[in-house]
C-alpha cells in the first residue's frame, strides 16, 4: 500500500476543500456506487471527528467519523467508513479501521465501540473482534448488522 497520512479533525476545524473532499468521496461511494438515495447529512458530522487518509498525491483515499458516545448510540462508534474505489485491495481500508479504533482508544480510553455495518462486511469488522449484535435489518434499503466491540 502507498503510504497514507492521516489527519484526525473536528468538524469546525475543517477546512472547506478538507469537507469538499468528504462529501464527494462519501457521495461517490454511497450514493452513486452503492445506487443509494439517502439523507447523508444526518446533523451528525457536527460532534464528530473526522479521520482522513489522502494519498502522497493529496487525494483523500480513507475517510471515517468518530462518533462520540451518545450521539449514535450509547457507546462510541465508527461511521461512514469509506475507501475509493482507486484504493480498494490496498489494504487502506483495513488501516482506516484500525487508525480509527486507535484514536477511539486515545480519546475515550478502552471503550465499547458500536457500528452499524453493511451486512457483506461482517467478515471485514469481525477481524477486528467486532460481534453481530441482533439480527439483520434494512437501512436505506441496504442490509445492515449492528456490531459490538467490547
Amino acid at each position: 500500500m502507498n503510504k497514507v497520512n492521516w489527519t484526525l479533525t473536528p468538524f469546525s476545524e475543517l477546512s472547506p476543500e478538507a469537507l469538499y473532499a468528504i462529501i464527494q468521496l462519501r457521495n461517490e461511494v454511497f450514493v452513486v456506487e452503492q445506487n443509494c438515495v439517502f439523507q447523508d447529512a444526518d446533523g451528525k458530522d457536527n460532534s464528530c471527528l473526522h479521520l482522513q487518509g489522502y494519498n502522497p498525491e493529496g487525494k483523500l483515499v480513507a475517510y471515517a467519523r468518530i462518533v462520540p458516545a451518545g450521539v449514535s448510540y450509547k457507546e462510541a462508534s465508527i461511521g461512514r467508513v469509506v475507501t475509493s474505489p482507486a484504493a480498494r485491495s490496498s489494504g487502506a481500508g483495513k488501516e482506516l479501521m484500525l487508525q480509527s479504533l486507535e484514536n477511539i482508544h486515545k480519546l475515550y480510553g478502552k471503550v465499547p465501540v458500536r457500528i452499524g455495518a453493511q451486512s457483506y462486511l461482517k467478515k471485514f469488522y469481525a477481524s477486528f473482534g467486532f460481534e453481530i449484535e441482533g439480527e439483520e435489518y434494512l437501512e436505506d434499503n441496504i442490509p445492515h448488522y449492528i456490531m459490538i466491540l467490547r
